[in-house]
């Protein structure tokens, strides 16, 4: 578990700006040190935590060290295989909507770190959860990652202009998909194990 965090991390679990971090850590409101010789700021795990209790944010993030994700789609058989490779994989909290609505809810209250979500959806398309999740300022960290069977290339730059940051065709692999995932949160892409 991550004892010590660079201002950016701080600010990803936070869910706040890089700036917003640094302004904290200036004025005191949060504690740490810098890096003697350098610039570098570093705050270590028990001052953000009492930084996030005493502000009101969520301290889930910190407590578990995993990445919030919230599948969006409404093909039952595939939202259980990514579920359980995600969960497999340990370093993910998964929860699931099958419409566009119930996405729509989910996110303000559950507040993920990423959207994977169907362009699909039997209610509302997946370009209208993009814009209306790009709507709300208090998300604008939110990673959203489209994914379609049945797209052409042309949508796949209005999904970017409503909000989308990456797209994945299906069929793709679960590798595949946590590859694309952990590069879109900056984390490790695990290796491979050999047998």
């Amino acid at each position: 578990m991550k004892t010590v965090f660079t201002t950016g991390e701080a600010a990803k679990i936070c869910k706040v700006s890089q700036q917003t971090i640094i302004r904290c850590f200036d004025n005191g409101q949060l504690k740490g040190f810098r890096v003697p010789g350098s610039r570098f700021r570093r705050i270590p795990r028990e001052m953000l935590y009492k930084f996030m209790k005493d502000n009101g944010i969520p301290t889930d993030a910190l407590e578990s060290g995993r990445r919030k994700v919230l599948l969006v789609d409404d093909d039952v058989e595939l939202v259980e295989v990514m579920t359980k490779f995600l969960e497999e994989d340990g370093r993910f909290d998964v929860k699931i909507a099958t419409t566009g609505f119930d996405a729509g809810m989910l996110v303000k209250e559950y507040r993920p770190d990423m959207l994977v979500l169907d362009v699909m959806l039997p209610d509302i398309n997946g370009k209208e959860v993009c814009q209306r999740v790009r709507a709300d300022s208090t998300m604008e960290e939110v990673r959203i990652l489209c994914i379609s069977g049945m797209i052409e290339d042309d949508k796949i730059q209005d999904l970017r202009l409503a909000g989308a940051d990456d797209f994945m065709h299906k069929p793709f692999d679960a590798e595949q998909l946590i590859e694309r995932m952990c590069k879109m949160l900056e984390m490790e892409v695990a290796e491979a194990v050999s047998a």
